[in-house]
């Protein structure tokens, strides 16, 4: 008797260990937030930095939810992201805030975004390549990302780095550059590839994420964000 009731002991811790180590795995990911803009723009915002003051329109800045170009499915919509990039830095980016995280934590955070572009990685263009030469980051803050003025110059309030270098608050994750040497729209995929990127909630368990190209292409860019996918653990 006493040896079947050990027997049972020992079954039950190893169910236990069992359950406790399934438990583990699937705790990798706290939180995931899917994005797709195909009929929704989803809360997401869009704005610009490292130009002057009032030359908006010199720079033709816009931002908006609209059809994707062709060849592409023109029955779907996108995140819409256009400037031309007189400065030879003008950084372009569109955020959203996450809510209902943890208050004060720190999450480890993987970035996920489909786009499209039509920009040869190996194209030539002034101060950079169209497609080699516009850097995508991704960044998150408890803070959120504004433009801040400095001079009559719009410059950033948190630090993303310049151009092909990653800051404290982003990490590249790519260009917008496609293969081949033909300037068609394609859908690209775009992610920080196992690059550790950490970020802390406000005491609301906020945190705002962001995508931006950061450009050193003395030309116009057209770019488009299909998809967002960010997880955080």
């Amino acid at each position: 008797m006493k040896t079947i009731q050990l027997s049972g002991l020992l079954l039950l811790a190893m169910l236990i260990s069992f359950v406790a180590c399934e438990d583990d795995s699937n705790e990798d990911f706290a939180f995931q937030f899917d994005y797709n803009f195909a009929t929704s723009q989803n809360g997401w915002t869009g704005d610009f930095a490292d130009y002057p003051v009032g030359e908006e329109d010199f720079y033709e800045l816009s931002f908006s939810h609209d059809t994707l170009p062709a060849p592409l499915d023109k029955t779907k919509k996108a995140l819409k992201i256009n400037g031309n990039n007189h400065s030879d830095d003008l950084f372009m980016f569109t955020k959203k805030e996450l809510t209902g995280l943890a208050p004060n934590t720190e999450y480890s955070i993987e970035f996920e975004f489909e786009l499209a572009s039509q920009y040869p990685e190996s194209g030539f263009g002034a101060g950079g390549g169209p497609g080699s030469g516009s850097y995508l980051k991704a960044g998150a803050s408890a803070t959120e990302l504004t433009k801040v003025v400095t001079e009559g110059f719009y410059e950033l309030n948190l630090e993303k780095g310049n151009q092909a270098q990653s800051g404290k608050d982003a990490v590249i994750i790519g260009t917008l550059g496609i293969s081949g040497d033909a300037y068609v729209y394609k859908l690209i995929n775009r992610d920080n590839d196992g690059k550790p990127f950490k970020a802390k909630t406000d005491a609301e368990g906020n945190l705002w994420v962001y995508l931006g190209v950061d450009s050193a292409f003395e030309g116009i860019t057209t770019f488009y964000v299909t998809k967002a996918t960010i997880r955080l653990k």
